[in-house]
């Protein structure tokens, strides 16, 4: 197969999406381990730099020639090519093209493994039918930054000089940054670029280390201005929105970079100064993340949150809020910290969760802009956010009465690794503020109707309500004040 194929602009790699997930879990030897990812910061010289930006272009060449090659086979031939069969020409290739000699085999198999992904996900969402299937792309030049040792455990990389530097096949030996100490097993190592930068990524097994059982759960409520997140016990963390305070910069800097001549050195110069101000942005973001599920996994065993359309939220005239706030994003960091804990992260349907009162049931519909509301029925005044019916009747539960017993249904774990099989976690079944309906618990409200306008009466008055006689807090001031039921 030839290595010439049209360049157009195509996907990040697939595989650095999935390196960068750190809270996977899987069987080893009858034990449970994590795979976690070390990101560390290189230093290369010049030289060094033009022989990494190489290896990129060769990958990236092989890349484009192996989708160029199945393209054609089916066109011309209605057959599919298997990743085995496109292996199989490797040698030839590296025999023909000398270039390829100074580039790992296993460096060139994980390219082909790339395109393979990238035709899986093809062919399964042409399966499911739900929107584009999105045929995979060529990778434009600059468009691929990370080539992978399957295999770094025992070859391709190899720290030096007691983690002051690392030897990697084809470049020499580079200096590193180890600034946090290599954990676990070496499994596999990814050379990545960002901007001018480069970074070594080392996945590793670790075995889970679970903090201490906590038998206190809590209701979060995302939010995008003027708080990020908000509990079910009152307390309100303050939006940072790091995109709308560098909007002026950001502006300032696109506007310059429209002024230059496409393709000249001020040009190249103006981007790379706005794409580094992106990665801060970026980078703060994900530094708030991590603090907040920090300390909520610490803190709570048990959290509860919204099942969110985040997808369709990001298209509505809210899209700038929830990009800003990365509500995706924190929500997947939140998953595997407290998988690796051995907490446990579990999602409520959001409907009528802002509109029902959470001590007598009543459900009134009310705008947005109505933060606060004194219910009708009870004289109950309240913050919408932190009356939410699922997570206050979750979280605020007596004891006895909460998650208790088993572990709710697979498909409403967030972490990754409890939706793939059982865990020994200390807490249990969902209780009663949980109903199993085809297999998979939902929070429900017991005795209300929702009629087909969305809106309908609360449970009838002789039937007992979920929350009677269970303490509540007072949202308003977080004390350990009863509210009386209505």
């Amino acid at each position: 197969p030839g290595l010439s194929a049209p360049g157009i602009h195509g996907l990040p790699p697939a595989l650095w999406r999935q390196t960068e997930h750190r809270g996977r879990q899987m069987p080893c030897h009858g034990r449970q381990v994590a795979r976690r990812a070390f990101k560390y910061r290189l230093y290369p010289t010049k030289p060094q730099q033009k022989d990494l930006e190489r290896t990129l272009e060769l990958c990236r060449q092989l890349y484009n020639a192996a989708l160029q090659e199945r393209r054609e086979a089916y066109k011309k031939a209605k057959k599919s090519l298997s990743l085995h069969e496109q292996k199989r020409w490797l040698p030839e290739i590296r025999a023909d093209l000398p270039e390829y000699q100074r580039v790992h085999s296993q460096v060139l198999q994980d390219v082909l493994q790339r395109v393979d992904r990238a035709f899986q996900g093809f062919f399964r969402r042409v399966r499911a039918k739900g929107g584009k299937a999105g045929y995979p792309r060529f990778k434009g030049k600059g468009r691929y930054d990370s080539f992978t040792f399957p295999q770094a455990y025992a070859t391709g990389v190899k720290l030096q000089e007691g983690g002051k530097r690392v030897l990697i096949h084809g470049v020499g030996s580079v200096k590193v940054k180890l600034h946090r100490p290599l954990e676990g097993q070496l499994k596999t190592a990814t050379v990545k670029r960002e901007g001018d930068a480069w970074y070594l990524i080392l996945i590793c097994e670790v075995e889970p280390k679970p903090l201490s059982p906590s038998g206190e759960a809590v209701g979060i409520d995302l939010g995008t201005n003027p708080h990020f997140l908000i509990t079910s016990e009152g307390e309100k963390i303050e939006a940072p929105r790091y995109y709308q305070k560098a909007q002026n910069k950001l502006a300032r800097k696109q506007r310059e970079l429209s002024r230059k001549k496409r393709g000249s050195n001020r040009y190249d110069k103006a981007k790379e100064e706005l794409a580094r101000l992106h990665r801060k942005v970026a980078r703060q973001r994900l530094d708030f993340h991590h603090k907040v599920a920090r300390r909520l996994v610490n803190r709570y065993g048990t959290i509860v949150h919204e099942d969110l359309n985040i997808l369709g939220l990001s298209r509505s005239h809210v899209a700038k809020g929830v990009h800003d706030a990365g509500w995706a994003q924190f929500l997947r960091i939140l998953a595997y910290k407290a998988e690796e804990a051995g907490r446990r992260v579990i999602t409520v349907d959001p409907k009528y969760t802002s509109q029902d009162c959470p001590v007598c049931g009543h459900r009134e519909r009310r705008p947005l802009w109505v933060r606060e509301f004194t219910c009708p029925a009870c004289g109950t005044s309240l913050h919408r956010d932190v009356a939410m019916w699922p997570l206050r009747g979750t979280s605020w539960r007596r004891p006895g009465r909460g998650l208790r017993g088993g572990m709710p249904s697979r498909s409403e774990l967030r972490s990754p690794a409890l939706k793939s099989g059982e865990s020994s976690h200390p807490y249990g079944d969902p209780g009663p503020g949980f109903k199993e309906v085809d297999g998979v618990y939902k929070a429900h409200h017991p005795g209300s109707v929702a009629h087909d306008d969305g809106v309908g009466p609360g449970p009838p008055a002789e039937e007992a309500h979920p929350l009677q006689d269970v303490p509540v807090r007072d949202a308003r001031g977080g004390e350990d004040d009863l509210l009386a039921r209505g």
